[in-house]
């Protein structure tokens, strides 16, 4: 019998923690770390801080957290913090991290849904901590606010657009299918369902600022991946953009970020003046002629479409072969929502390698991506 590796020994030494009297178990032999805790800080705790120091327009966790299905609150978390835990644990989070966020097959350095809903999140609290708003909502929205997409990126939302009667926007589809098992209070999933600009406003305060994060955010993550891999260079960026915002990441985030603090703090609604809001529809416009519509990135969606949209006709013929069995006649529109729904939830890789085991797919009419253009 092979013996454990040392490293491996030395963690199970740890099991039990380290007891430094009869009633504390302590994760660290040299602990000394100490807390005066005079009275616990619960959920009622939180939610009177809150009114205490959210300013007039922010959405407060008391007398919010109406669910679909009534709950009980939780002695420790508010509303909008337990929403934020519950979409951070689900499986249709984690499943972003095999989700094109620009590119199929993402190298090691570029973007995922993940890694891109994470950067929202981070320009979306910084605002909501700048101007003074509900953060715990603010995050939850972030998080959560793509979990609708598909496999491939906004191509898969052509791909199943024409197989479900309301269409298929990753914003309402993740508000109201993927994310509905969780039950989350009403103000979360309407910012998730009406974050894109397509869409009517949000209903909070919280919900508009990640409407802005989520632009700020991609704008300047999908031009720095773009630049990393060598489709275009920062000097590329027309001057009159550049001037505004800069042309790296850092710079630009700093720059709408403040923008939109700026905005709140002058005239009380969340926005940007002319002048950075015009630096960041030219940065949109740069990214959207010279990354997104390239010929490489078309070809690319084109064959997203394609390939999802025979995977969903193949499972919607055949419902029995969608894991957990759909009750639904072949080719009915219910065994058609079922594929889509499960489709939808699919990582790239898994539908890709779904086409090609269960469709014979040919694997050089797979989606490229950009170390995988042979």
């Amino acid at each position: 019998m092979t013996s454990p590796l040392p490293r491996a020994i030395e963690w199970a030494a740890t099991m039990a923690g380290h007891q430094h009297d009869r009633s504390i178990v302590r994760a660290h032999r040299d602990s000394t770390a100490a807390v005066r805790l005079e009275a616990r800080r619960g959920r009622e705790f939180r939610e009177e801080r809150e009114a205490a120091l959210l300013v007039p327009g922010a959405t407060l966790a008391r007398g919010a957290g109406h669910r679909a299905v009534v709950e009980e609150p939780d002695p420790e978390r508010t509303c909008f913090e337990r929403d934020r835990d519950r979409i951070v644990h689900s499986n249709a989070f984690r499943r972003l991290a095999g989700k094109t966020q620009v590119v199929v097959h993402p190298a090691d350095h570029e973007r995922t849904r993940l890694t891109h809903a994470l950067e929202v999140a981070q320009v979306a609290t910084s605002i909501a901590r700048g101007i003074g708003v509900n953060v715990s909502l603010t995050e939850a929205i972030a998080l959560g606010h793509d979990c609708g997409h598909g496999p491939g990126g906004h191509a898969s939302e052509d791909a199943f657009d024409p197989y479900v009667e309301e269409g298929y926007d990753h914003g309402p589809w993740g508000a109201n299918v993927v994310l509905a098992p969780l039950n989350l209070c009403r103000e979360t999933l309407d910012g998730i369902r009406n974050h894109s600009w397509s869409r009517p406003a949000p209903m909070t305060v919280e919900g508009e600022v990640v409407s802005w994060a989520d632009r700020i955010a991609y704008c300047a993550h999908d031009l720095e991946d773009a630049i990393r891999a060598g489709i275009v260079t920062e000097a590329d960026i027309p001057a009159d953009v550049a001037d505004v915002c800069g042309r790296t990441r850092r710079e630009q985030l700093r720059t709408f970020v403040h923008a939109v603090i700026d905005s709140v703090e002058a005239s009380g609604q969340v926005g940007m003046a002319a002048g950075p809001a015009e630096a960041l529809a030219g940065l949109r416009a740069f990214n959207y002629e010279r990354i997104y519509t390239r010929p490489e990135s078309v070809a690319q969606a084109v064959a997203v479409v394609e390939v999802l949209r025979a995977l969903v006709e193949h499972f919607a013929a055949h419902p029995w072969d969608i894991p957990q069995g759909v009750a639904a006649d072949p080719d009915s529109p219910e065994a058609l929502r079922a594929a889509v729904t499960w489709m939808g939830g699919m990582t790239d890789r898994y539908a890709f390698d779904t086409a090609v085991r269960v469709l014979g797919w040919p694997e050089d009419r797979l989606p490229k991506g950009i170390d995988r253009n042979s």
